[in-house]
């Protein structure tokens, strides 16, 4: 699980997925008329409602953090985890919505008496909570600003000088500049006899000749806006890794309009969408 992959969409969910737990301990009716001293039932004390608002929306909430989380969730029923999370919590706020409509169940309706108890603290707060969490869950992938990474990710120590740090680690195409000045250095502490500098003179033309394919460009770290595909460089359509948000990546080779990047764990492929993508 990859938690820099959460958005503040995903913050949204949990922050409401923690006011619903703590409302489920608070009151669940409130009577008029009834002492201050009277200790109403909370939210644990009511079954339907234990079930349906509490334990689904909260079953929701991590549903659909575990499906972002996952670089890639399964499927159940041919949908995957985060559309079966959104699916519990607008159940969860459905159910709450009804609960506070009617809180005693009907039975305020046995007999000629149409008083009852109403919508306690707890399960006010509880609709509330299951509004925010499911209207979130809904919303995070249309809405660009809740895409964004929930946690920023750090600025990469290494990748600062572009050229000069990512070759000491990774060997690919700034390589060659930095062995240019030590080729070079020779040439001026032998100045005896110059009959040196006629063997090095066509070992340093060779990577000036060499190097032109990498002055265009230099390895950097990037980080993407949101999760895309990393295909192979054999060009399958088979994705073999997804690069997600709030993770730093080494772009080794630019071909065309789309990279050649490297994964944490080694793997090298194509990024075909560069749109939008944050330079280190």
């Amino acid at each position: 699980m990859n938690i820099r992959s959460l958005t503040r969409g995903d913050g949204v969910v949990i922050g409401a997925a923690v006011v619903l737990f703590i409302a489920s301990f608070l009151d669940n009716y409130s009577v008029n008329g009834v002492p201050d001293s009277v200790s109403m039932p909370s939210l644990w004390a009511s079954g339907p409602v234990l079930l349906s608002v509490v334990f689904a929306g909260i079953i929701g909430a991590a549903l659909v953090v575990v499906a972002r989380a996952l670089p890639q969730p399964p499927k159940v029923v041919g949908l995957d985890l985060g559309q079966f999370g959104v699916a519990f919590t607008v159940f969860a706020a459905w159910s709450a919505l009804g609960n506070i409509i009617d809180p005693a169940g009907g039975l305020n309706n046995v007999g000629n008496s149409n008083d009852g108890p109403s919508a306690g603290t707890g399960l006010i707060i509880a609709l509330i909570a299951t509004l925010v969490m499911a209207g979130a869950a809904i919303a995070t992938p249309l809405v660009p600003a809740l895409q964004a990474a929930l946690v920023p990710a750090p600025k990469p120590v290494a990748p600062q000088p572009y050229g000069a740090q990512p070759p000491s680690g990774y060997g690919y195409p700034g390589a060659p500049a930095p062995q240019q000045p030590y080729g070079a250095q020779p040439q001026p502490g032998q100045p005896f006899g110059q009959q040196p500098p006629a063997a090095p003179q066509p070992q340093a033309a060779a990577p000036a000749a060499a190097q032109p394919a990498s002055a265009d460009f230099s390895p950097f770290w990037f980080a993407v806006p949101v999760t895309r595909p990393l295909f192979g460089e054999d060009g399958a359509p088979t994705p073999i890794a997804e690069l997600a948000p709030g993770t730093w990546y080494l772009a080794v080779e630019q071909r065309g309009a789309t990279l050649v990047a490297q994964t944490q764990d080694g793997r090298r492929g194509v990024l075909q969408d560069t749109s939008g993508i944050q330079r280190g």
